[in-house]
């Protein structure tokens, strides 16, 4: 279960939540804002961008293989629980077994568990990537003065 604290209201539920939990159990707790609505319309629109500008692979493909690429290393440095169930279940399978799990119907969560700080390195790193291979993406700073 994942919950996002960002209001004293928030926080106040969280502590009741727990208060009602049988004992023994797990709390794992990440520092810093969930992923932002803009920075997830940027990667869609950025993913659509590179379908349409490499042309050998769906918008969908691009997801899953930035996810697999750029953000499951961003995630298995940052985030302990991740990296153990990622390490336990996910790693020991081939690469097309790993890149079919991050797209649809399966959908591993990578990007949607990522903090704004750690959305904004993997948006970096999509950038870097595919602007080395001559792909133009969308200027983030340029949709926003437009």
């Amino acid at each position: 279960m994942d919950r996002i604290v960002e209001t004293e209201h928030d926080r106040a539920m969280l502590v009741r939540l727990l208060e009602g939990q049988k004992l023994p159990f797990t709390v794992s707790i990440v520092a810093g804002k969930h992923r932002s609505t803009e920075q997830n319309k940027l990667q869609r629109l950025w993913m659509k961008e590179i379908a349409e500008q490499k042309g050998d692979i769906t918008a969908e493909e691009a997801r899953g293989y930035c996810k697999l690429t750029i953000g499951v290393p961003i995630l298995r440095s940052e985030n302990e629980a991740f990296r153990l169930r990622y390490d336990e279940i996910v790693k020991p399978l081939s690469y097309p077994q790993k890149l079919a799990l991050m797209m649809e119907p399966f959908d591993f969560g990578v990007t949607r568990i990522m903090t704004t700080k750690q959305k904004a390195a993997y948006l970096d790193g999509v950038h870097r990537h595919f602007s080395e291979q001559g792909v133009i993406l969308t200027d983030p700073e340029a949709r926003r003065a437009a």
